[in-house]
């Protein structure tokens, strides 16, 4: 055999062992990152440019909280391409809905409920701020949890339950745990509406400007990050119980890394007994290792 005829086998060897040799790297720093806190910590990435996926605690049972508010804006958006619903519609919200003692900017804005308001911006309220109470609106324009649960199964996401309204996972503590997902189901549903494989282009144009806009959690996924890099996410986090433990500490997005290079990340902080401070501290730090990950030429 000609040497030339080995060398494509010998570069494949080559770049495959140093590919590995930097994921080892990465998962190492995610080693580093979560040792000795009290918690559990599930990551997953995909680059859009490569086409690589990591996962690093991977399992099915992390409570999403709201970061399943972005599964809901799926669904409604899709009843939007459908031609049931109009961004532009009118949505009668009625002072019964605008629930007390739970996370509601739309409640502070409009107390006295009674009020028309644009599809549009419910979900702006329900993604970018993350309103509790226009998520259980959109639930019933969506049909319920149920239905959207099914819809996110017909996409071919699996490892991800969806069960319980916002107002249901505040009745009782252990609720917070109806709503689940793992890392990677997380990403994987990021890569199918960046691939543009779920929604039409002006659904998609309107979701991914919401949440880039998104105003909750600026110290997790960006909070490491340069001020200039673009990121669209959607954050969850959770009440604690008597004994102090916090269920969930949240953020999934997609990050744009300037030369056109994007990748989608879900850090999921589980059962942590530690302050909001570390928690998101936590998601900031496997962010930024990310983030340098890519950027910086090998």
């Amino acid at each position: 055999m000609k040497s030339y005829k080995i060398l494509p086998v010998i570069l494949a060897l080559f770049f495959g062992s140093s590919l590995l040799a930097q994921t080892s790297r990465l998962k190492a720093q995610f080693q580093e990152i979560v040792k000795d806190k009290k918690a559990t910590v599930g990551i997953a990435i995909y680059n859009f440019t490569t086409g690589d996926t990591l996962t690093f605690n991977n399992n099915p049972e992390y409570p999403t909280l709201s970061v399943y508010k972005f599964h809901v804006a799926l669904a409604v958006l899709h009843l939007v391409d459908k031609g049931t619903l109009k961004l532009d519609q009118d949505i009668f919200v009625k002072k019964s809905e605008l629930l007390e003692n739970t996370h509601s900017p739309l409640r502070e804005n409009y107390p006295y409920g009674n009020i028309n308001i644009k599809l549009s911006e419910l979900l702006s309220y329900m993604v970018s701020l993350s309103d509790n109470n226009a998520c259980d609106i959109l639930f019933r324009l969506a049909g319920g949890t149920k239905k959207v649960d099914r819809y996110i199964k017909n996409l071919k996401i699996k490892d991800t339950r969806i069960a319980a309204t916002e107002e249901e996972m505040h009745q009782k503590w252990d609720n917070q745990y109806l709503n689940t997902t793992s890392p990677l189901a997380a990403v994987q549903l990021l890569q199918k509406f960046y691939q543009m494989k779920i929604l039409s282009p002006t659904s998609y144009d309107y979701l991914l400007n919401v949440m880039l806009s998104t105003k909750t959690g600026p110290d997790k996924i960006k909070g490491l990050l340069p001020k200039d890099i673009l990121v669209a996410h959607k954050t969850g986090s959770s009440f604690r119980s008597d004994a102090g433990l916090k269920a969930a500490e949240n953020d999934i997005g997609i990050v744009f890394l300037p030369g056109g290079q994007t990748y989608a990340i879900a850090v999921f902080v589980k059962d942590s007994m530690e302050d909001d401070t570390t928690n998101n501290a936590i998601i900031a730090r496997v962010s930024k290792a990310v983030f340098d990950h890519y950027s910086i030429k090998k």
